[in-house]
């Protein structure tokens, strides 16, 4: 109980922190270093009279679209891997991220109008979901913060499901992903459908895992596979049963995108939710050198990034994907730029990050692999 008792406050620290409510509300565009990320929004959340929320946490009647672009500060005043929250209000562009404009998009014509003008010439779309707790301006701003910080070319659309972003509203956050499975999967559908989309990535963070999963899973039983533009599928701590996911998994059919799946044992949010959840262990707190879970993992194709050892990161250890500088743009050079981490595997400690202090380890075979970042992702010697 006591162990609960100190999680739960650590939650509720790192949820607070006194940010300041109404951020979406726009403010002139700099003319300054600030970069601009421009993203399309589809979520099951209910519409806010306050224009400055856009979304609550409540349900929704069906899905909803929204065009958000984000200010954020020039790299000489931020660090990389965090959100910098206005304190006051307006934003500041020049030191905090900020809305330049947030709309409805109301047609399908408008929705492809996004697409032409986003759209990079790879053709490749980032499709993020969030995570437990997060209120409709967290999952905007976070989503920004990933695609600036990672440096991808990508199309970024962000799916938030209704999260009422309070500590104790856990098992309504969980239900509200059962709930939004069958939009997110239209979602997925719909990028995949607009002509000028070659390659689509999902990204999907903690409980957010669970309906991405479950969409895909839901398409492969719908359509006999996976649509084949749907090439990467990155699962950082996964809120996930981890019975639960290989049976997912098997109903993924043949040619299956790739899947990577971020862990960490000393993730301490996914700890509370293994012992509300009957103590199965979470699919990103396994240890993927022991078994079960490498001969599963193999099996499965999954590629496995252990962070168990990584210092840097947010105090329960949940957030590091997006938060260590390292992690966040080793996403954008490998996993989002069309490259795989199972590439040139007798190398693979410097794929993982490129700025490492050795060697990561690789356990498994051309299926799957295991890479164990070093203790030390940041040497105080200088060495990269």
């Amino acid at each position: 109980m006591r162990y609960l008792i100190v999680i739960l406050f650590a939650l509720m620290v790192s949820a607070c922190g006194g940010r300041q409510i109404g951020v979406l509300s726009p403010v002139s565009q700099p003319d300054s270093e600030a970069s601009t990320v421009n993203m399309l929004v589809a979520t099951t959340r209910a519409p806010s009279d306050d224009k400055s929320i856009m979304f609550s946490g409540e349900r929704g009647g069906g899905l909803s679209l929204a065009k958000v672009s984000v200010s954020i500060p020039p790299d000489k005043n931020r660090q990389i891997g965090q959100v910098q929250w206005p304190r006051n209000l307006p934003a500041n562009p020049e030191t905090d991220f900020a809305t330049l404009s947030a709309a409805s998009a109301d047609s399908l014509s408008d929705v492809r109008k996004w697409f032409g003008r986003n759209v990079p010439a790879n053709k490749h779309v980032l499709i993020f979901v969030h995570g437990f707790n997060n209120r409709f301006e967290d999952a905007v701003y976070r989503f920004a913060q990933i695609v600036h910080d990672s440096g991808a070319r990508v199309a970024p659309v962000l799916f938030t499901w209704p999260s009422r972003g309070r500590i104790f509203d856990y098992l309504y956050d969980r239900e509200s992903t059962n709930f939004s499975r069958d939009a997110l999967e239209s979602t997925i559908r719909a990028a995949a459908k607009e002509p000028g989309v070659g390659e689509i990535t999902i990204m999907a963070h903690s409980m957010g895992a669970w309906p991405t999963v479950e969409a895909l899973r839901q398409m492969a039983i719908r359509d006999g596979r996976i649509n084949p533009k749907i090439k990467n599928v990155i699962l950082a701590s996964p809120d996930i049963d981890t019975d639960v996911f290989m049976t997912q998994w098997e109903a993924f059919g043949k040619n299956p995108p790739h899947i990577y799946l971020f862990t960490s044992q000393r993730d301490r949010a996914l700890s509370l939710s293994q012992r509300l959840s009957g103590r199965v262990t979470r699919l990103g707190r396994i240890d993927p050198t022991i078994e079960p879970y490498r001969s599963q993992m193999e099996r499965a194709g999954v590629v496995v990034v252990d962070l168990s050892n990584v210092q840097e990161g947010d105090r329960l250890n949940h957030g590091q994907f997006a938060e260590n500088p390292e992690i966040v743009q080793l996403m954008g050079r490998r996993l989002l730029s069309g490259q795989s981490l199972e590439q040139d595997q007798g190398n693979l400690g410097n794929a993982v990050s490129g700025v490492t202090a050795g060697l990561g380890q690789v356990v498994g075979g051309v299926a799957g692999a295991v890479v164990t970042a070093p203790i030390m992702i940041f040497d105080p010697n200088g060495r990269l």
